[in-house]
């Protein structure tokens, strides 16, 4: 069950810097002085990578869960 916790380490660190550039990206685009309708568009990706990392960060961490629990 260590595997298990090595994995979801894993899975969960890179969701967490997957979010930090999420964080970067959404500075970097409301700092570009964009139209309106474009900085919209660059956000709603953003925020569609934003998610995804959220899935894998929890993902992760219920893989962690369940490995100390399991072993």
């Amino acid at each position: 069950m260590a595997m298990l916790v090595y994995i979801g380490t894993a899975l969960a660190l890179a969701g967490i810097v997957v979010l930090g550039y999420c964080i970067w990206a959404a500075v970097a685009a409301k700092r570009a002085g964009l139209p309106d309708a474009e900085l919209r568009a660059r956000l709603q990706r953003i925020v569609t990578i934003n998610m995804g990392a959220l899935l894998v960060s929890v993902i992760g961490l219920m893989a962690v869960v369940l490995g100390v629990f399991l072993g």
